[in-house]
């Protein structure tokens, strides 16, 4: 019997059942806490005093540490046990949020949510790894991915309808409350009903590749967070990029040459596992950039609320959702390549809808493009991910999970940046050119180089034709920007779908001929 495993009995089913349950209620807190602020800037602002670089970084701060420190963590959970890393990872989530809840100054909000994020890179990793280890059979792993995929999705994309309601019914402090009971009944029911498992725990850990790794990471996610603020030809940006392009050579350096790598470089170049990791980077990229422009479009173009606005992305999630099930059926009738080729084109498609808005579109578009979207990226996250996890060794099955994860966070940033950066130069661009033959005031003027939803706050004191105009020539100017963002993120997954369709084997983990691959290299040699 494998270590770590459950062993057959009565009601082994039932236990593997409430065990896979445990590991997606803890990745779907994880989801909501990455996104969960997005709608309370002007709160945060307002009641802490708050510069636009501290809230900024109150949003942020979890998803840099998330990204920058899972690789290396992730190693880490098939050594120190992944039940043990998911329950200290919940654990370290609920006290940052209380400290988070009772904070009185900007900084310790920052400080809170990055404790937030090391303890996701704890949690995210084991969930992955605990469900490679509780199903062993082909067929019912699939079925737990395609779940863990779409819970995933769910939390992530219904952060900004949590948001949105806690923040009109309570406060932004409420968004760090709500994890206290809830992690208390996950931490409770994972020692009850998720068995431990682990991978080898008597060789050395690479200590350096960890931290160069994680240094990397930081650096790269930092920088790609700060673009859109700071400029993408800015100093600190671009030597950010550098500093990080330099510390992640060093990290393949550093494992081409040590006994015991953290990360086995023939593991990210097996096609299973580098190209897997490729697409749903390059999904997330498009999808998450997307949600971003989304709900601008949604508040500052169609005028719904933060809470209203919230409620109408759910199409997306609930595409996911939909796409993540589909994914069991299609993997077992075409395979693996297939569903996420498929998965890859139907966003694609989606992105056509969405290129094409118009002024007066309205809703209905929105929830179409949503809905497709949602469908072809749960044919990708579920698909992709057990491409990665069926190419690794079941004692990396944590590390496994962690290249998952980095990837797909560090194309979620990437989205967001890249996407926003495009969407602010164009908008603005087209904006000012339009208030010039409006001649309208300079304060409008220099709102339209901040954001769509600066503009109607600095209209507000115009006469009534003009600030008509005004906004009217707002919106058009953001839609045109919007078009192009959405160009871009369908040529992004379309280009990707085309690669994954040359390069992606049909059956992961296995060698031409469906000949299996061999162990990859870790712990001073051994396999």
């Amino acid at each position: 019997m494998r270590p770590g495993s459950v062993p057959p009995g009565p009601g082994v089913g039932a236990r593997r059942g409430w065990a896979a349950g445990v590991m997606c209620l803890g990745l779907f807190m994880l989801g909501v806490d990455l996104t969960v602020l997005n709608v309370a800037v002007p709160q945060l602002r307002d009641g802490l005093g708050a510069s636009t670089a501290q809230v900024q970084w109150v949003v942020d701060g979890y998803a840099l540490v998330l990204g920058g420190t899972v690789l290396a963590v992730g190693a880490l959970t098939d050594r120190w046990g992944r039940r043990r890393c998911f329950v200290l990872g919940v654990s370290a989530c609920a006290l940052a949020s209380v400290y988070g809840a009772v904070a009185g100054e900007p900084w310790q909000v920052v400080l809170a949510r990055c404790g937030m994020g090391a303890g996701a890179a704890l949690l995210m990793p084991a969930t992955l790894g605990v469900l490679h280890h509780l199903f062993p059979e082909p067929e019912l792993r699939r079925g737990a991915i395609a779940a863990w995929a779409a819970v995933g999705g769910l939390g992530g994309l219904s952060g900004p309808v949590v948001g949105g309601w806690l923040v009109e019914h309570s406060s932004w402090r409420a968004a760090f409350w709500i994890n206290l009971p809830l992690a208390v009944v996950i931490v409770a029911a994972a020692l009850l009903v998720v068995p431990e498992s682990h991978g080898r725990r008597d060789a050395a850990f690479d200590l350096a590749g960890a931290a160069l790794s994680t240094c990397g990471l930081l650096v790269l996610v930092w920088a790609v967070i700060q673009a859109p603020h700071a400029g993408w030809t800015s100093l600190t940006v671009t030597g950010a990029l550098v500093l990080a392009g330099a510390l992640l050579a060093a990290f393949v350096g550093w494992e081409r040459r040590t006994p015991s790598p953290m990360l086995p470089l023939e593991l990210l170049a097996r096609p299973g596992v580098g190209w897997a990791a490729a697409a749903l980077a390059l999904m997330s990229f498009a999808l998450f950039g997307a949600l971003f422009v989304l709900t601008l479009y949604l508040q500052g173009v169609l005028g719904y609320s933060p809470l209203a606005a919230g409620v109408r992305t759910l199409p997306l999630p609930g595409g996911l959702a939909l796409g993540a099930a589909a994914a069991v059926l299609t993997q077992r009738r075409w395979g693996v390549k297939a569903t996420v080729v498929t998965g890859l084109l139907v966003v694609s498609a989606s992105f056509v809808v969405w290129a094409t808005t118009t002024d007066t579109s309205g809703y209905a578009r929105c929830a179409l493009f949503q809905v497709i979207a949602g469908l072809g990226a749960g044919l990708v996250a579920a698909a992709g991910t057990e491409s990665v996890m069926d190419s690794v060794p079941t004692e990396r099955a944590g590390l496994g999970s962690s290249i998952n994860d980095a990837t797909r966070q560090v194309g979620s940033a990437l989205g967001v940046a890249v996407q926003g950066s495009l969407l602010s130069s164009v908008f603005t661009s087209l904006f000012v050119d339009a208030l010039a033959g409006l001649q309208a005031p300079r304060g409008v003027t220099e709102a339209a180089r901040h954001s769509l939803l600066a503009v109607p706050d600095q209209a507000a004191g115009l006469p009534s034709a003009l600030r008509l105009a005004v906004l009217g020539e707002a919106r058009h100017a953001f839609v045109q920007a919007m078009t192009v963002t959405a160009a871009l993120a369908g040529a992004v997954t379309l280009l990707t779908a085309v690669a994954v369709a040359v390069r992606l084997p049909s059956a992961p983990g296995r060698g031409a001929g469906g000949t299996p691959v061999q162990p990859v290299r870790s712990e001073a040699g051994q396999t």
